[in-house]
């Protein structure tokens, strides 16, 4: 399989951009030359590498060519970097799940940005299917609760993020007046960060909750956690937000059975020293984080 390079860097335009009009744009060339160069992947690998969808994504054929379109940018930019000649910024996707956000990657990429010229774009995504996006091409690493190894990539293990099921007092005596039993868990009001979210129904469901409970859907960290302090149902949270109100009164721990998820660190399989800087910033920020044990 030959493939020229601009062929495949096409085609991680038009799945970047959404539609082949766009990426012609970005490209500085026209719509036709797009379609053909997409063409004549298509043509050599044999398979159809793009779905023509509103907008455009990667086939299964597709999504490791995306990938190496990727890589080959990544690798270009390094060795021009190290002939001197002007490379610009250095440009790294990532996946992170929203908790991971919050609370201790931030300061990973800021060690990176502080001594290279590299900008970030960070895909917020459960850690149950941030692994999708490496897989896919989308990213270059993700923090991911997958420990097998995308394919072309590495792992690592990160540490584990620890949930504790929290609710107000006044929530707690209204709605589990007798403790967690199973009635009580399919009855009360949960808080889920999104439809993918399974961390509470896996605690009822462990606890015995004989019935799906109804449940709250808040996207957003921080706004998650203020929506079971304000008691608008029970929820899961990790060390450092729930502690105060737990002793100022206001929250209390419904169970001492927590939750953890081990978290893993995902990279391609590449020898590159802008991912390896990468990669250590972010085991430096795991390690020193109180939000993982």
């Amino acid at each position: 399989m030959d493939i020229p390079f601009e062929h495949l860097r096409t085609l991680a335009a038009a799945v970047d951009a959404g539609t082949l009009d766009r990426a012609a744009v970005r490209l500085g060339i026209t719509p036709s030359a797009v379609s053909q160069r997409i063409r004549v992947i298509e043509q050599r690998v044999g398979r159809v590498v793009l779905r023509r969808t509103k907008p455009v994504t990667a086939t299964a054929a597709g999504e490791p060519l995306v990938r190496l379109a990727r890589q080959l940018d990544l690798l270009e930019h390094e060795a021009k970097a190290v002939l001197g000649d002007d490379a610009g910024s250095a440009h790294v996707p990532l996946a992170v799940n929203a908790d991971s956000l919050i609370t201790w990657f931030l300061p990973a990429l800021a060690a990176v940005t502080a001594a290279h010229t590299v900008t970030f774009e960070v895909h917020r995504e459960d850690q149950e299917r941030t692994a999708q996006l490496l897989a896919a091409g989308t990213v270059m690493a993700a923090v991911t609760s997958q420990r097998e190894p995308v394919t072309g990539c590495v792992a690592s293990p990160l540490g584990r993020m620890r949930y504790t099921p929290v609710a107000t007092r006044s929530f707690a005596e209204r709605w589990f007046p007798e403790g967690l039993s199973n009635t009580a868990l399919g009855a009360a009001p949960r808080v889920d960060f999104d439809r993918h979210d399974t961390l509470q129904s896996s605690f009822a469901e462990r606890h015995g909750a004989d019935r799906d409970a109804p449940r709250h859907i808040i996207s957003a960290s921080a706004e998650f956690a203020q929506a079971i302090t304000l008691g608008l149902g029970w929820g899961m949270l990790l060390p450092g937000q729930f502690e105060t109100g737990v002793t100022d009164g206001s929250l209390v721990i419904l169970s001492d059975d927590t939750i953890d998820i081990p978290l893993f660190w995902q990279r391609w399989n590449l020898a590159s020293p802008l991912l390896d800087t990468v990669t250590s910033a972010v085991r430096e920020a795991a390690d020193r984080s109180p939000a993982l044990v």
